[in-house]
């Protein structure tokens, strides 16, 4: 649990705590399938037991790691492992709580590379495959002072005055950056590849589309997306918000830092 060891800290209470999961081995959980996704090899099913309880189902190469079964509020959970990739489990359970439970908070668990120049950090989104993590590395390579703050799953949190600020987190995809730091979220960035490179503003319908499909949380639960829709509806309006239509190279990396970094 190293990628944990960064955020931990002594003096906290189980009082303060956003949730609470408790681990155990058992049998099989039956619920009811609501949803599945399916990301490299990966799936994730959601459904809910004969009682109402919201369940998650992990599995990775064709066999369960387990089963995360939640209060309704997601303030509590047991994750059932069966042995079999646990940590993958222990991850997934602990990603996905967060991100429900703190949905009605001005919290939003990103799908995003993020890097960090100046006193500001930058969000780069796109569908899985785009190159947000090469773009991130080009910034890396050519744009003197900058810094990978997460390579897959930072934290953006609204605060009262609608001020964003953006976290890195424990969950960073294939690229191992646990940092515990944060910035002010300077700008975000929707890539899309193209056999050139063009960047433009979005305002806001076209800027909260930009973001919506990069945030993860149960939107049919109507809590989860309310609280979601708000911190997006704020970000979209008070966070400068680009599309990037480009090619994998430094002339695209130039282009997006000299327009987005005031």
């Amino acid at each position: 649990m190293t990628n944990y060891v960064p955020f931990a800290y002594a003096d906290g209470s189980v009082d303060s705590s956003v949730f609470q999961l408790s681990i155990e081995e058992g049998n099989a959980v039956a619920f009811t399938e609501e949803m599945r996704q399916d990301d490299e090899g990966q799936e994730i099913i959601c459904g809910k037991t004969a009682d109402g309880s919201p369940v998650f189902q992990f599995i990775w190469a064709n066999a369960t790691a387990g089963w995360l079964v939640c209060e309704n509020n997601y303030s509590k959970a047991k994750l059932v492992v069966t042995g079999r990739y646990r940590k993958l489990a222990l991850d997934n359970a602990l990603m996905i709580l967060f991100a429900l439970s703190t949905a009605d908070k001005g919290v939003a668990l990103f799908h995003s590379s993020t890097v960090s120049f100046g006193d500001k950090a930058y969000m780069f989104l796109g569908v899985s495959g785009t190159g947000k993590s090469t773009h991130s590395s080009l910034w890396l390579k050519y744009i003197e002072g900058t810094e990978l703050l997460n390579d897959d799953n930072p934290v953006v949190r609204v605060f009262d005055g609608e001020k964003a600020i953006v976290y890195g987190s424990p969950w960073s995809g294939k690229t191992p950056c646990y940092r515990n730091l944060s910035y002010p979220l300077g700008g975000i960035v929707l890539l899309s590849q193209a056999p050139y490179n063009k960047i433009h503003s979005l305002k806001g319908i076209h800027a909260y589309v930009a973001l919506v499909p990069s945030i993860s949380g149960k939107r049919w639960e109507a809590s989860i997306a309310d609280g979601l829709h708000d911190t997006e509806n704020k970000l979209a309006k008070n966070v400068p918000v680009w599309h990037l239509e480009c090619l994998p190279d430094e002339a695209a990396a130039q282009l997006c830092h000299k327009t987005i970094v005031r």
